[in-house]
């Protein structure tokens, strides 16, 4: 019965439109409370203006506007309120499209209640390859509303840190002369972070001739997403005697860490993904001890992923007063939405599905492709994200920077993005390691 009046209500929003009239109904889905679903909001609300004022979305000579209805998933906490708030958005705000997502764990069952209701869901923050892979492919009929913007999934998000620590690895050879970097991980209880930690824990220790980064990995750390406090982590992280710690953080926890590292004056490189570092608020939330942190980052100052970069985030600043983390990802996804729609020419569900399958858009973040699986295909010409320090009291972007994707095939294929600066070493960490003459 249920299946039934899924159905049912699905036919009918795409028919009347949710009782709507001319206006297409967009739910953002997210932690409203916190910075991660601040910006779901904030992306979607200056995408949504921006198309409403170019004049909307023409659909066989209909012009809709778009309105967008905020979706407080409450996700940060375990518990139902994730799939009632979505179900809600569906059956009683009648959205037709629904944008943003952030916790693996919720969103494989808020995605779960899309699919119920045959509702187009464009993921815009969660990373787990699992919300697509294993789904899209061997269930298509079900689960074809599904696609991801952004970020790249997790085995791509593990392959961008692992180059990011690579990269920090390399400095440690080349200014302290330490030829086998000692690493150790702190990562926050999550899904979405257990293939990363695998992978790095493996690569950590394969040596360089074989692809890996030719370090030793000294230890693992698990603290909640919600820890006020990792001081014995970071402690037990010192003792190992590691040079760089690679963090694995998408929560508060990531704030709570960048200030116990920074106040206790633990002598070694922060390196990995720390979205509460892609914040414009990031040192004054670290009491200003966040400085030198590097993470996997979307935006920073000066750097044009591509021409529609800088205008983006130009445009948050000047709206919000800050730069953007990647879950303003929305912005993207309504871009790419809305011109799928246009493509297809109709609202009918499978017709958007048709268009989205083919999108091939240059947006924020790079060139969007969707796969087989229907995730953002990862990788020089497509998107790969950037890597991020906070230097000098600013986000700069140290990668790509003379990256070479594929040395052995193509040699001579180098990449830097415009507007890319070296990174450094703490300078605390490196007057520690000179002091012990290693």
């Amino acid at each position: 019965m249920r299946s039934l009046i899924c159905c049912l209500l699905a036919a009918l929003s795409v028919v009347g439109m949710g009782a709507s009239g001319q206006v297409i109904r967009i739910g953002v889905v997210g932690p409203m409370t916190y910075i991660q679903g601040a910006h779901h909001w904030q992306g979607a609300t200056l995408a949504a203006e921006e198309i409403n004022a170019a004049g909307g979305i023409t659909v066989g000579g209909t012009t809709y506007t778009i309105e967008l209805v905020r979706v407080d998933s409450n996700e940060m906490q375990p518990g139902p309120d994730a799939v009632s708030a979505v179900e809600r958005a569906i059956t009683a705000s009648k959205v037709d499209f629904l944008v943003g997502g952030f916790r693996t764990e919720a969103m494989l069952a808020m995605t779960e209640t899309a699919a119920d209701y045959k509702v187009i869901f464009m993921i815009a923050g969660a990373s787990d390859d699992a919300l697509l892979a294993g789904r899209v492919d061997k269930d298509y009929n079900r689960y074809k509303y599904l696609f991801r913007v952004t970020p790249v999934p997790s085995t791509s998000l593990a392959r961008v840190a692992f180059i990011l620590l690579g990269e920090v690895m390399e400095e440690f050879r080349r200014e302290l002369g330490i030829a086998e970097p000692k690493v150790a991980i702190v990562a926050e209880q999550a899904a979405w972070a257990n293939s990363i930690v695998t992978f790095v824990q493996l690569m950590a220790n394969t040596p360089l001739a074989l692809g890996g980064l030719g370090g030793k990995h000294v230890g693992t750390w698990r603290p909640s997403a919600l820890a006020t406090s990792v001081a014995a982590e970071l402690t037990a992280v010192e003792r190992s005697g590691a040079h760089i710690v690679f963090t694995v953080f998408s929560g508060p926890v990531g704030v709570v860490f960048g200030r116990d590292w920074g106040r206790l004056q633990i002598p070694v490189a922060a390196v990995g993904i720390n979205v509460e570092a892609q914040a414009q608020s990031w040192l004054d939330a670290t009491g200003g001890f966040g400085a030198y942190a590097a993470t996997v980052g979307i935006y920073a100052d000066g750097v044009a992923v591509t021409e529609k970069t800088l205008p983006f985030v130009d445009a948050f600043r000047a709206r919000f007063g800050e730069l953007p983390i990647y879950t303003a990802g929305t912005y993207d996804a309504i871009y790419v939405l809305a011109d799928a729609i246009q493509r297809a020419g109709s609202l009918e569900t499978d017709a958007v599905i048709q268009a989205l399958e083919s999108t091939d858009y240059v947006a924020t973040i790079g060139r969007l492709v969707f796969d087989e699986v229907h995730d953002v295909t990862w990788g020089p010409g497509y998107t790969t994200a950037i890597g991020v320090q906070w230097q000098d009291g600013a986000p700069k972007a140290f990668w790509p920077r003379e990256w070479r994707p594929d040395p052995v095939t193509a040699p001579d294929l180098v990449i830097s993005a415009p507007g890319t600066v070296p990174y450094r070493i703490p300078p605390w960490v490196e007057a520690h390691w000179r002091a012990r003459g290693n």
